[in-house]
């Protein structure tokens, strides 16, 4: 596990920052968010060993909003809500669906993104994906997530192979130790179906709608938190910075207000 810190004021343009200083007061004390760095386009390492993705740009710029100094602390992704809780960090921004059971454990924002689940198979393979179609097959699907969850209560005659990470979900689909994987409608088109290795892969069956989006995860206790956060991202959507931020890694709309 790697702990990498970034400060918001390297990483965004003065406009950004004049901005916000004409309409925020400066934040109290710095804001500790938890991130993955192995979900592209939202999250990943690039080479020379930063955190890049919507995720990031995203918790920099709420954090900019807020006038609050932030550290970003990466995180594996079965560790997230455990490390928040126990406070490694005061939140996650790491494309966490929002679900009742995880509702049980820590609060939500407002959604900052919604995007469906796709199912992913070779060309000439499985085209249906209702359960009596994949009994017998072997579905590939990230561990700890709504989408494994839903496999297991709803394909109990399937094989299931969980991974420990999305990208690992399609280096599985392609050595071939699966029949079909259920990811991202998002990641798995742009972090594997439009590279080379994707090729001879297509997404199959109707698009699966799981949670209630996305959200930023904050502990129980800290509502004051979670409602700055929201009110950030209001402040985001309205003066533009969101959708600038959208334009940077989409050509659609993954908010879900459209929806």
């Amino acid at each position: 596990m790697r702990t990498t810190t970034l400060r918001v004021g390297l990483f965004f343009c003065s406009w950004l920052l004049a901005a916000v200083a004409m309409t925020q007061s400066p934040g109290a004390s710095k804001v500790r968010i938890g991130v993955e760095g192995s979900y592209p386009p939202f999250s990943m390492v690039t080479p020379d060993g930063s955190l890049a993705g919507f995720d990031i740009d995203m918790a920099q710029a709420l954090c900019a909003h807020m006038a609050t100094p932030c550290e970003l602390v990466q995180q594996e992704w079965d560790g997230m809500i455990p490390a928040l809780k126990v406070r490694k960090f005061d939140a996650i921004v790491a494309s966490m669906t929002i679900t009742d059971e995880r509702k049980k454990v820590v609060d939500f924002t407002d959604p900052y993104y919604d995007v469906p689940s796709r199912w992913i198979a070779p060309v000439g393979g499985v085209t249906a994906t209702d359960p009596a179609a994949l009994k017998g097959k072997r579905i590939i699907v990230l561990r700890n997530s709504p989408r494994a969850r839903y496999v297991l209560e709803h394909y109990k005659d399937s094989d299931v192979l969980q991974t420990e990470s999305e990208p690992d979900v399609y280096r599985e689909l392609l050595a071939g130790r699966g029949d079909i994987a259920l990811g991202s409608s998002v990641v798995s088109g742009e972090a594997f179906l439009k590279k080379p290795e994707g090729q001879g892969f297509h997404q199959v069956g109707p698009m699966v709608p799981l949670g209630e989006g996305v959200g930023i995860a904050v502990r129980k206790d800290d509502t004051a938190l979670r409602d700055r956060f929201n009110s950030a991202l209001k402040a985001m959507k309205a003066d533009g910075t969101y959708a600038k931020l959208e334009r940077r890694y989409f050509d659609f709309d993954i908010s879900g207000e459209s929806h």
